[in-house]
């Protein structure tokens, strides 16, 4: 049990500290649209980035600029040309 609190605190750790450069740098490049985002936003922005920080870590670190698209059946029917 030791073990898996010290793994969760670890990650946390690690989340806390890349949390804030994101919020303020690393949202607005895999986002355009969070340039003109103001100190709340940002804010906001923290829990999330340091509950998921891996997943924007690489997205940030490949040149992701856009969110990805939605995909669901009815985003793929309306492709295919079907009702």
């Amino acid at each position: 049990m030791a073990t898996v609190l010290l793994l969760l605190g670890g990650y946390l750790l690690l989340g806390m500290l890349f949390a804030v450069p994101f919020a303020f740098i690393g949202a607005q490049r895999i986002d355009p649209h969070a340039a003109g985002a103001g100190w709340g936003f940002r804010l906001l922005l923290i829990p999330g980035a340091v509950a998921f920080w891996p997943w924007l870590l690489h997205r940030w670190r490949t040149g992701v600029h856009e969110p990805p698209v939605e995909r669901t059946a009815h985003r793929e029917a309306a492709r295919k040309g079907r009702p």
